[in-house]
């Protein structure tokens, strides 16, 4: 009777340690992208997400005119290098343009004209703005036809957590997404968990996070962040399997080593009491 036992304890052993073995072996299933595509086509609406100037985004303004003095008086000097600039940021120039600073009201002080308020508009309106502007001003006449051009220089988002390439990057275009940010950190590792990636938001005074599934193509297209804004930061956490390295040598009842050592020791102790 007691050999009996010893058997089925043993042979329980073995089929637990043979079925973890499986369960370890077995292909991962949440690692590929918008897993409910799969085999069919779909169409999801996107809406527009331009980039809206914030008090403290810095920006480049040129404008040129027909008249070269006129030019001259309304552009701010080039400079040699631009500080803080670096290699994730894109090819940086020789020279490069000025930038003004929105002061916490979100106006700029522009040569000859004064404060004007900018926060709150897109690249093209607030190159109409200014353009008024300066038409209003008399510096430049509607003959002279000016030209503004309004360019992003410090908005930036910052990438954290299980990417290639963690770090922060530059936001120089608008309609820049989650998967376009991904794509230049080098995408997420082996170990970032895709049905978890978070979006942190600062609106106003609030921070709010958002949870992105990247798994899912329906709510990764739908997600209120799938169009990124400036100082947006994304942090990827570790899957369960980077998770269970972080413990000390992996011993905890979540590691294939603990289960691995429980069915070798059933087995041990089933064997010794058959060999008695």
């Amino acid at each position: 009777m007691r050999r009996k036992i010893c058997k089925r304890i043993a042979g329980g052993a073995c089929v637990l340690l043979a079925a973890f073995m499986m369960f370890s072996c077995s292909t991962p299933t949440k690692i590929a992208y918008f897993q409910d595509t799969a085999g069919r086509d779909t169409s999801i609406h996107l809406a527009p997400a331009t980039i809206r100037l914030l008090p403290g985004d810095m920006i480049s303004i040129i404008v040129n005119t027909k008249d070269p003095e006129s030019s001259g008086i309304l552009n701010l000097p080039y400079v040699t290098n631009r500080l803080g600039a670096s290699s994730r940021e894109g090819a940086v120039s020789n020279q490069q343009m000025s930038g003004y600073t929105l002061d916490p009201l979100g106006d700029i002080d522009f040569p000859m004209i004064g404060k004007i308020h900018l926060a709150g508009l897109t690249r093209s309106e607030a190159a109409a703005v200014i353009k008024k502007k300066i038409i209003e001003s008399h510096y430049a006449t509607p003959e002279f036809n000016p030209v503004v051009t309004v360019e992003f220089i410090n908005l930036g988002i910052s990438i954290m957590g299980e990417v290639a390439r963690p770090g922060h990057f530059s936001l120089n275009k608008d309609n820049l997404n989650i998967l376009d940010a991904l794509s230049m950190a080098g995408d997420l590792t082996i170990y970032g968990n895709r049905e978890n990636v978070r979006v942190i938001r600062t609106e106003g005074d609030i921070q709010r996070t958002y949870n992105v599934n990247l798994t899912s193509a329906e709510s990764t297209l739908n997600s209120p962040v799938y169009f990124l804004k400036q100082n947006d930061i994304i942090y990827v956490e570790p899957n369960e399997v980077k998770m269970r390295q972080s413990t000390v040598n992996g011993n905890n009842v979540r590691s294939s080593s603990f289960w691995i050592s429980v069915a070798s020791l059933l087995t041990t102790i089933t064997l010794f009491f058959i060999r008695k």
